[in-house]
């Protein structure tokens, strides 16, 4: 599997001043900044993933956020992935589903007749904590290639 490497020094930069006002370098992963999402959704277009807050789907290591995709099958079992019930509603904050769309907080193989999402990775946004209206963004990252991949850097507003 391969993994997405992201050297996020995100920067948003008031356009008449150059102030910066916002920069993370990932020394660590600032829960206060970046929310991991837990859904099974697939981020709205179907995809077959299960994003997780996990630290095998996603760390800081020297300066650099990894996003590792893994099996399904390995943290949940054959007989789960294949017509199990994967039930992610949560009962705290920490581990509440943060969206239902696209029956992203539970999935049963054996009443879709479908298999569960084959694949857990991570997905982690920062609107809830950071907002811009107008400035400059600067990402370094280094994106796999391959089957079935699609990593992405999204922009989205936080009042979509």
């Amino acid at each position: 599997m391969r993994q997405l490497l992201v050297t996020l020094a995100t920067v948003a930069v008031a356009s008449a001043a150059e102030t910066l006002i916002f920069e993370d370098n990932f020394d660590t992963l600032n829960h206060k900044t970046w929310e991991h999402e837990l859904t099974l959704g697939g981020g709205g277009n179907w995809e077959f993933e299960w994003y997780v807050n996990n630290r095998s789907n996603s760390y800081v290591k020297d300066g650099v956020l990894y996003i590792k995709p893994t099996y399904t099958e390995d943290a949940v079992g054959t007989q789960t992935l294949m017509s199990g019930d994967i039930n992610i509603w949560g009962g705290s904050p920490a581990d509440s589903c943060t969206s239902n769309a696209f029956y992203g907080c539970e999935r049963n193989a054996a009443a879709s007749g479908n298999v569960n999402n084959p694949i857990r990775s991570a997905r982690l946004r920062s609107a809830q904590s950071f907002t811009t209206k107008y400035g400059r963004v600067e990402v370094t990252a280094q994106l796999p290639v391959g089957d079935w991949l699609w990593p992405a850097i999204w922009m989205l507003p936080r009042y979509n």
